[in-house]
């Protein structure tokens, strides 16, 4: 007898052959980041000369190909709440707003992920934002855009709703398998914005764009019960592809092109990616921002944290418009354009 109590196989559809017809998908939604903030571990690990790491000691040259320099690394009472609590608190202050101003609190995060309550909560309890919707996102690497993206919806859904906080944070040191290069790549660290609805004198929110294949979500995986990260080695060529096809369709569909960009603000992965993605932008070097080098690949932590730190400084500055890339596990692949 034929067994028909199994569910049949799922069938495999084909991707839409070009992008959605969209533009400009916040251009007229008057959204803009009116504060953005970090926080860094405590613990810097610096990867000078030969690195030895799990009983594996790795040449001075491996380290210098990775383009690592150094990374910080949580210690056990930084846990990704206590992270994001801080990140939050930094970009309310930037943007002289109290907690409990705040009608959304969307937090992106993959490395700390649990069943229930989600973390969002918390975070919004300890911070104060007591009459916030809270809640967590994912999409990997892609958390930052997938958080603002879906901020953003929301904000412009309600017309009572006017500010969100948005918060990414990855203990991604954690997600490294032991005695791998991966450890001396992976740091972990928060960053935040404020997303506001209708403050003028502000940078807007442009656009952006969240897509995934399914087909090559095995690229790279964490999965149960250890959870370290096992990339594939077609991963570098995916990721290039990605986040080009994500540059050139929000330029494209915005009337813009690469000489319209101050800055490109991506999610790095590794030398070999920053190199593929600048060259296929055709950008200059100089355009090129991101604090790989000293913070390692920080997960969906590293676009804000980056704008964070560059707006410190001064090298990012009001007015700027940036496209920001990023690619995750799922196989997700989004990216945002605004000025600040």
């Amino acid at each position: 007898m034929t067994d028909t109590s199994r569910a049949t196989a799922p069938q495999r559809h084909t991707k839409p052959s070009g992008p959605r017809e969209e533009r400009g998908t916040w251009r007229e939604a008057g959204l803009g980041f009116t504060g953005i903030g970090h926080y860094y571990p405590r613990t810097v690990v610096h990867n000078e000369g030969d690195v030895t790491l799990d009983g594996r000691t790795f040449p001075a040259e491996a380290a210098e190909s990775l383009g690592v320099r150094s990374r910080h690394v949580a210690d056990d009472e930084e846990t990704l709440e206590y992270m994001a609590v801080r990140a939050g608190q930094a970009a309310l202050a930037k943007a002289g707003r109290e907690a409990e101003e705040m009608d959304l609190v969307v937090l992106a995060n993959w490395t700390d992920r649990q069943w229930i309550p989600e973390i969002g909560p918390a975070v919004a309890h300890s911070i104060g934002a007591r009459r916030a919707l809270a809640f967590d996102v994912c999409g990997a690497c892609t958390g930052f855009v997938h958080a603002i993206q879906t901020a953003s919806a929301l904000l412009t859904a309600h017309p009572g709703w006017r500010r969100a906080l948005i918060i990414a944070g990855d203990r991604f040191s954690r997600r490294a398998r032991p005695a791998t290069r991966s450890r001396l790549v992976f740091g972990d660290a928060a960053g935040a914005v404020v997303l506001e609805k209708g403050r003028e004198g502000h940078g807007g929110l442009i656009d952006s764009v969240l897509d995934c294949d399914a087909t090559e979500a095995d690229n790279v995986a964490a999965r149960p019960p250890e959870g370290w990260l096992r990339p594939r080695p077609e991963l570098i060529g995916l990721a290039v592809r990605s986040s080009l096809q994500v540059a050139e369709h929000l330029l494209e569909r915005n009337g813009m092109a690469a000489s319209d960009i101050d800055w490109l603000v991506p999610h790095p992965g590794n030398n070999d990616i920053h190199a593929g993605v600048r060259d296929g932008l055709g950008l200059p070097t100089r355009k090129f921002l991101t604090n790989f080098a000293e913070r390692g690949n920080t997960g969906c932590a590293s676009i804000p944290i980056a704008l964070s730190e560059f707006s410190e400084s001064g090298v990012l500055k009001t007015g700027d418009t940036v496209l920001s890339t990023a690619v995750g596990s799922g196989w997700y692949y989004g990216g945002l354009v605004y000025q600040l």
